[in-house]
């Protein structure tokens, strides 16, 4: 499973730019992957990892803007369709299993 976040976030003020960066640090940090400017994805092995992964990113919110979170399989996540540019080669976009030990 995939689980997607994607985020508008004010940068007027200096508070917002410093939120702005610190909760981009925080999906860096913890293993998302950067799909596009204000997109970012990480990959969770079963439906319980992915409630996990969205408390902890609901307990890092910024106080103001637009965060949403969309839960995709791996195969409609490999069905996404590139009109324009290429494949991000970070993103992992095979229909293999991975073991983390």
């Amino acid at each position: 499973m995939r689980l997607i976040v994607y985020f508008d976030l004010p940068v007027e003020t200096s508070e917002d730019r410093r939120n702005y960066t610190k909760f981009r640090k925080y999906l860096q940090v913890h293993g998302f992957i950067m799909v596009q400017k204000s997109v970012y994805c990480k990959i969770a092995m079963n439906g319980a990892a992915v409630q996990t992964i969205k408390k902890d990113v609901i307990s890092h919110r910024p106080p103001k803007g637009n965060v949403q979170m969309l839960t995709v399989t791996e195969r409609q996540f490999q069905q996404i369709e590139i009109i324009v540019g290429e494949a991000q080669k970070e993103v992992l976009d095979t229909l293999d299993r991975f073991v983390v030990l």
